[in-house]
């Protein structure tokens, strides 16, 4: 032939397939996502909730604190001088001529009649050139005149007043003209007048920007927002990056489950993928992609739910935090780097049933039959143990620290070392579990045996829920060593049905302790007071009124230096009888009665009286910490303390009292501070309005329950908490390793396994992994906790460990297995749909 047949050229194809043959695995990797999305619907769920609590706690943790810019103004200088000097006209004139514009705020502190509180009379220029942001009109507009006030809504409720009323105020007579507010600092109540309208100041505070050397006269007087910022290794930052990472760290360690549970269902078609020539490489490629995307869908469903939950909660969030938060005002270096790494631990999660499936031989895998348990490697155990060490010194040194020399970022890499440890350690626990197994019923036999059998996957699960205990743990254990430091107590001051009326040299009263006028009012005055205060009860339906006594004398600790929190009153047999005590529940030799637990084990506790304030004066005039032991006429070294669980447990009530035996001993003279009323039902607001305007028409003052939460309602919520997320762990983890198992439950049903014995399988799975994770995670909390304290400077050191939230720990310990047995129990009678079907694509 002359025309010969041209060949076409052959160009060479990649072993691997190339682009097209990637191309096909990731349409087949969305393809798997599309058609399991009920069996990766946890997985995705945990990252959607992951993601969008991270939000929502990012901009909480970080927008509750105040701000240390927030009395700077716009101002990076701020000088505050007291009122009234002479001096002070012309230490601003040479701030003004030194640095040329400040602006100049003046405050007049005033008490609302009939009560303890105080607000400012304040002089500030609302178009001032640093202090705007500190100032915002809600309604009506800025006072312009000498005759003009406008204030902040708290005042206004204190004086039932309005815009358009005419406020009668320290002699002077003023339009109100609108409601104002500092945004930084909700809780600054105040009200503003035009520049140049407070007359006696008693703080003068001035904003600039030094661009020199400060002259030292005035020097003593500045500070800078970086001198006020507080080094403290749990700042917002810290908490929302360790928070983030081991959300992050939970979210790998379910997803390893989920995504070996797909691997698992799809083994057919895996193999399928094989025979038609696909690599080892492709296969891990699907799964991976498959993760890429579960990763990618959670991440952006969690930002648009951590969104619209954020602008929900924002307008609670200002009020609980008591300044004015943007609608964006969220940290978003941290929110960003969290979403990436919801995808990464999704894609890194699905690498390692990538792998596993990848090694399983073709023919094997068209027969569906799962890949053998994997062996646990003999290195986890001393590797757990050495990543729990160092988990420990870098808490441990975190807490030394401070929030210097990255005492934060050891923090969070303590806290994931401390993780790892529990992941490797965990599968050690479960191998303990199914040898104690061997005498239980056959049921709960083989659900322990089958943990340890498959020890790889169950150890990420009980490494998760070990994760939410000890994040429990830590909060609880913390909190109660904050709260159980008897010398600087903390919680509510009174509960919610009490009121205390207090007289002109009680505790808050301009003639109270450390104000130079220990003298109490005349006999006539006090009877009147007396009358006052028990129509204020009559008022309020009470006929429960208890007269609270005082003396010059307090408590100190001299191993510490530190006084004792609260008022000191005298156990009259009145007080007494009014909450119960009979004098048969105390030594008659005992100087101190207390209802604080651990105040009567402390040593080297001293009343200071007499002498060491210079004579009969009340605390405050005090020359610092007594020697101990001290001598005679100074103060009482270590006094009879005695436990009286009966006392109130408020930190303006009288939860700690000096007996009358110790009174007589010391020659004390005791006068009448206020008196304490209990009402049948909780106070509302009008009725402390009435009862403040009656106390300020004879010249006394009332307290009211605040707002500080108590012990309780922090490690209940931290317990209830822990347990929600350790139990929602638990239940995805159930249901996987259920979905896993599936076909040895269907072998189990063939052979005639009822109802009550899957029952019982589930159950003893759930509570095994909660009975685990509960132990470990209690285990490794105080752990974490002890290396955290072990610095004696951090509020007592161990000694702090030693009150135990016994009841939130029995709750974890008992209530959460328990609940889990219980719940699985419940829901795993039926035989799941996965049993009768197994998909070939």
């Amino acid at each position: 032939m002359s025309t010969a047949l041209q060949e076409r050229p052959v160009h060479a194809v990649p072993a691997n397939g190339g682009l097209p043959a990637r191309r096909a695995v990731f349409r087949w990797a969305w393809r798997l996502f599309r058609r399991e999305w009920r069996q990766q619907l946890l997985v995705l769920s945990l990252i959607t909730v992951a993601v969008a609590a991270t939000i929502v706690g990012a901009g909480v943790s970080t927008n509750t604190p105040p701000s240390p810019h927030a009395a700077f103004g716009t101002a990076h200088d701020l000088a505050v001088f007291p009122g009234p000097d002479p001096k002070l006209a012309s230490q601003i004139a040479e701030l003004r001529q030194r640095f040329g514009r400040v602006d100049v705020i003046e405050n007049q502190t005033a008490v609302i009649p009939g009560s303890i509180q105080t607000y400012d009379l304040r002089a500030q220029d609302p178009h001032g050139p640093y202090g705007q942001p500190m100032l915002s009109l809600v309604s009506g507009h800025y006072p312009a005149g000498p005759g003009q006030v406008a204030v902040t809504s708290g005042v206004a409720a204190d004086f039932r007043l309005k815009v358009g009323d005419i406020w009668h105020q320290g002699g002077q007579a003023r339009l109100v003209t609108g409601i104002v507010q500092n945004p930084r600092d909700l809780l600054d109540e105040f009200a503003l007048v035009a520049p140049g309208q407070v007359r006696s100041p008693t703080q003068v505070s001035v904003l600039f920007d030094a661009t020199g050397v400060i002259p030292p006269s005035i020097g003593r007087n500045v500070s800078t927002p970086a001198s006020v910022q507080q080094s403290n290794p749990l700042n917002p930052e810290t908490i929302v990056l360790t928070a983030a990472t081991l959300g992050m760290l939970l979210i790998g360690l379910v997803s390893v489950g989920g995504f070996t549970v797909v691997a698992q269902r799809r083994l057919r078609s895996l193999g399928m993928l094989g025979s038609l020539g696909a690599t080892d490489r492709h296969v891990r490629l699907v799964m991976r992609a498959n993760g890429l995307v579960v990763g990618v869908a959670g991440a952006l469903a969690g930002a648009v739910l951590g969104l619209a939950a954020w602008l929900a909660y924002r307008p609670r969030l200002e009020t609980s935090a008591h300044h004015v938060i943007g609608a964006f005002a969220l940290p978003w270096v941290v929110i960003g780097p969290a979403m990436a790494l919801a995808v990464v631990a999704t894609f890194f999660a699905a690498s390692r049933p990538a792998r596993a499936m990848a090694r399983v031989p073709v023919v094997a895998a068209l027969s569906g039959r799962p890949a053998p348990p994997k062996r646990t490697r003999r290195w986890t155990i001393p590797a757990g143990l050495v990543f729990l060490f160092v988990g420990l010194v870098l808490l441990g040194d975190s807490a030394a620290r401070g929030g210097q020399g990255g005492g934060q970022f050891f923090l969070v890499l303590g806290f994931v070392a401390l993780m790892v440890a529990l992941i490797l350690l965990a599968p050690l626990t479960l191998l303990i579990v199914a040898r104690i197994a061997r005498w239980g019923p056959v049921s709960v036999r083989l659900a322990l045996r089958d943990l340890a059998r498959y020890r790889a996957r169950s150890g990420s699960a009980l490494g998760a829920i070990s994760l939410g205990v000890l994040i429990a743990v830590v909060i609880c254990v913390a909190a109660t060593a904050r709260y159980s430091n008897v010398l600087d107590y903390a919680g509510p001051n009174v509960t919610s049905n009490q009121l205390i009326v207090y007289t002109p040299n009680g505790p808050y009263g301009p003639g109270g302790p450390g104000n130079g006028n220990p003298a109490g009012p005349s006999a006539p005055s006090m009877r009147s007071m007396a009358a006052h205060a028990h129509s204020i009860a009559s008022a309020l339906g009470s006929h429960d009124i208890v007269q609270l006594d005082s003396t010059s004398a307090t408590l100190q600790h001299a191993a510490s230096g530190r006084n004792f929190s609260g008022p000191l009153y005298v156990a009259t047999p009145q007080l007494l009888a009014g909450f119960g005590i009979k004098n048969s529940e105390f030594s008659p030799s005992a100087d101190i009665l207390t209802m604080r637990p651990g105040f009567a084990g402390l040593t080297q506790m001293q009343v200071v009286y007499g002498k060491y304030f210079g004579g009969n004066g009340p605390p405050g005039g005090g020359r610092g910490v007594a020697a101990f032991p001290c001598p005679p006429g100074e103060c009482l070294a270590n006094p009879v303390i005695q436990e009286i669980s009966s006392l109130p447990a408020g930190t303006s009530a009288p939860n700690t009292v000096i007996t009358e035996h110790a009174v007589r001993q010391l020659g004390l003279r005791a006068s009448v501070s206020g008196w304490l009323i209990q009402t049948p039902q909780p106070l509302t607001s009008a009725q402390i309005y009435n009862a403040r305007q009656t106390a300020a028409a004879a010249g006394l003052s009332i307290e009211t329950r605040s707002s500080v939460p108590g012990l309780g309602e922090i490690i209940n919520w931290a317990t209830a908490v822990g347990i929600v997320l350790a139990l929602g762990i638990l239940a995805m983890s159930v249901g996987l390793i259920r979905a896993e198992t599936a076909s040895d439950l269907r072998t189990l049903t063939a052979t005639g396994a009822s109802g009550p014995t899957r029952r019982n399988l589930t159950a003893a799975t759930a509570g095994a992994l909660g009975l685990l994770g509960a132990v470990t995670g209690t285990v490794a909390g105080y752990l974490a906790s002890a290396a955290w304290f072990r610095d004696s400077s951090l509020n007592g050191g161990l000694s702090a460990l030693t009150s135990v939230p016994v009841r939130n720990l029995l709750i974890i310990l008992v209530g959460m297995p328990l609940a889990a047995a219980v719940v699985g129990w419940l829901l795993a009678g039926r035989e799941p749909p996965a049993i009768a079907r197994r998909p070939m694509e």
